[in-house]
């Protein structure tokens, strides 16, 4: 096991806990299994000015865990259908969570190609409610500290991401809705 990420990984913007979490892993305790995957794909919500962040209504029951302490997990079910995993960021009562779009499984791949059957391994997780789906996330989980392995779900340190690596661009499936 590496090295656990801590709360103040997560403790600072949105945009730069995003560009960070590249190329940490995801790991997630299934029925004594563990699964993991480097994520290779995170997009940035922040505060209630964001017009595209489910904390642009304010503090609801549903956001209430996005103004709670950073390092958290945020999940939350969306077009009837998938579960998305969030990462809370930034400090304590300021709205701000990293989604996580993508991972590249590592571990456990058995149970994960199981859990996303008929499906080739290049796409078992090449989207947020696919990779909720392959490693059995849910609303079960929102709330989660993931800087602890208490709750089954967590974030390791990983190889860090060389900046000409990286892409940065729009976020996706938000059509006219301004950036921040």
């Amino acid at each position: 096991m590496s090295q656990i990420l801590q709360p103040s990984f997560f403790d600072r913007d949105a945009v730069s806990a995003a560009r960070d979490l590249l190329g940490t892993h995801l790991v997630r305790l299934l029925d004594g299994v563990r699964l993991s995957g480097i994520i290779v794909e995170a997009e940035a919500y922040r505060g209630e000015e964001d017009l595209a962040c489910h904390a642009r209504a304010g503090r609801t029951p549903r956001t209430q865990v996005m103004y709670g302490p950073p390092g958290r997990a945020y999940i939350y079910f969306t077009y009837g259908m998938h579960w998305m995993l969030n990462c809370v960021a930034g400090p304590e009562n300021f709205p701000a969570a990293v989604l996580v779009r993508a991972v590249l499984p590592q571990e456990g791949l058995e149970v994960i190609a199981a859990r996303r059957a008929g499906r080739a391994r290049t796409i078992w997780c090449d989207g947020p409610g696919k990779l909720t789906l392959a490693f059995g996330i849910d609303g079960g989980l929102n709330g989660v500290n993931l800087c602890s392995t208490a709750g089954g779900l967590w974030l390791e340190a990983g190889d860090p991401v060389p900046d000409d690596r990286v892409i940065a661009g729009p976020r996706v499936g938000l059509g006219s809705t301004p950036e921040p």
